[in-house]
């Protein structure tokens, strides 16, 4: 369980954790996503999304058995997927009369969904 905070030293990371500071450091070397901002004094802060991507390698390597460039790999593989364009609604046309409505419609769709995120 991570409390809520907004930052974290290495030192409360490794012990919510249960593992050695140095590790940690190690980690930051070998995945891109773990990468807590330092302070004005070089001290590291950790997020709560730091955080989860600690447990998240941890996982990968201690209990699935991954090795570090598999883990690596696979995050980043994850992070693809996750930033994946979904298929636009008329991407599967039929080739039948209702082509140009099905298009239209899929048009209105997108519009829809365009002006929804502003």
């Amino acid at each position: 369980m991570i409390p809520d905070k907004l930052f974290f030293r290495i030192g409360e990371v490794a012990r919510l954790c249960s593992l050695p500071p140095y590790v940690l450091r190690f980690w930051e070397t070998e995945f891109p996503q773990l990468k807590p901002h330092k302070s004005n004094t070089g001290q590291r802060l950790y997020r709560r999304k730091d955080v989860e991507n600690v447990v998240r390698v941890k996982k990968l390597l201690y209990e699935e058995g991954y090795t570090i460039n598999g883990a690596r790999q696979f995050i980043k593989s994850e992070g693809k997927r996750d930033h994946s364009q979904a298929a636009l609604p008329f991407a599967h046309v039929h080739s039948n009369g209702s082509q140009l409505r099905e298009i239209k419609q899929g048009l209105r769709d997108v519009l829809g969904i365009l002006s929804a995120r502003r």
